[in-house]
């Protein structure tokens, strides 16, 4: 018997591999909302896109793709350019992906949301999880808490995503991140191999 249908908030397809498998496990019906308007280049956006189908294929779960319009978010992170990472521009970024995916669980039935976001050491937890509760208020949704990088979430991410031979990013996605990487040489990445 199934506990529901739960649109997952989904990041990039390295940080989904832990939410997949244990919200299938748990009897969740699992919806993927995948925003991705947020990720510059665009040959990034596909890169991860393509990760995430192969993570769809793998765990076979529906997914939605919204589609590809980094002129939008830069619209909506007007004025927040320069703010640093993890500031003011992360928040705006976290609220408008969150707000998307709970429209799109609306439009897809699904009475619970939550996201990959808390899988990462690298985020703001206790401000994803504010911004995911006031986003499933407004929309008469019910948010799902998870914290996924406890236990070991987030190395148990990179196994899997070795496992998988998912590509994995060294940047979060957005052009004020990259640029940040370039000064410090730091913006090659590859897929992890298969058994990493």
């Amino acid at each position: 018997m199934t506990r529901g249908r739960m649109m997952l908030h989904i990041c990039c397809a390295p940080d989904a591999t832990v939410p997949v498998r244990e919200l299938g496990a748990e009897g969740w019906e699992v919806t993927g909302f995948f925003y991705g308007s947020n990720i510059h280049p665009g040959e990034e956006y596909r890169r991860r896109l393509d990760a995430l189908h192969v993570l769809r294929d793998h765990a076979s779960f529906p997914l939605i793709a919204a589609p590809y319009r980094p002129q939008d978010w830069f619209g909506r992170m007007r004025g927040l350019l320069e703010e640093p990472e993890g500031g003011a521009r992360c928040t705006a970024c976290f609220l408008l992906q969150l707000e998307a995916a709970a429209v799109a669980a609306r439009m897809a039935g699904c009475g619970h949301l939550c996201s990959s976001l808390t899988i990462s050491p690298h985020k703001d937890v206790p401000r994803i999880l504010r911004l995911g509760d006031e986003v499933c208020t407004r929309h008469g949704l019910r948010w799902d808490p998870r914290v996924w990088r406890k236990r070991d979430g987030f190395l148990r991410s990179l196994k899997l995503s070795g496992e998988l031979g998912l590509y994995r990013q060294n940047y979060c996605g957005c052009l004020p991140s990259l640029s940040g990487r370039e000064l410090s040489g730091e913006v090659e990445a590859a897929p992890l191999m298969k058994g990493a």
